[in-house]
């Protein structure tokens, strides 16, 4: 049996606690990814059209078209550049799952994009765990429902069971 050793006055703890337990994170995230793909290839698509109305065969430039296109040409081309460098910073906050010291934390991000502690329970303080296929409800020992969290795969679904089944009431 491996031991580790835990601090310098070398008292040992079973490693095999350690080496099983594995964090588990979850996140409240919407596809951003599709959304930030749909938005690049718009700005894409303005960038080449503030370029390619000037270049379009037979194009009229007159005294009075000229200001107009000039106009319609930069504000493709300010939307264009601000569409692809469109970065989102969700605000919504993650779960993370500690299995060493058998608690949830929900990490909301401040103002400069780091995350922050909101919410800390012990895995003892839960009243209960409801999984689904593509979510877990926790509730609070009074019954009422504490968070609603969607799980990404099985894995994480069965890493999370394994987490919380000796301190809390598994439903479904």
């Amino acid at each position: 049996m491996a031991v580790m050793n835990t601090n310098t006055f070398q008292q040992t703890a079973p490693a095999a606690v350690y080496e099983k337990s594995v964090p588990v994170m979850v996140a409240f995230a919407p596809n951003w990814k599709a959304r930030l793909v749909l938005f690049r290839m718009l700005g894409a698509f303005l960038i080449v059209s503030a370029f390619s109305m000037w270049l379009m065969p037979g194009s009229v430039i007159g005294a009075e078209v000229w200001p107009i296109k000039m106009v319609a040409s930069l504000m493709f081309l300010i939307l264009g550049v601000s569409l692809l460098t469109l970065e989102v910073l969700d605000p919504r906050p993650d779960a993370y799952f500690d299995p060493i010291r058998r608690e949830v934390r929900v990490l909301q991000k401040n103002e400069n994009g780091r995350p922050q502690t909101v919410l800390r329970r012990s895995y003892d303080t839960l009243g209960g765990a409801r999984f689904a296929d593509d979510q877990v409800e926790l509730f609070d020992v009074d019954g009422s429902l504490l968070m609603k969290l969607p799980l990404q795969s099985a894995d994480v679904s069965r890493a999370l069971k394994g987490q919380l089944s000796g301190s809390v009431t598994i439903f479904g």
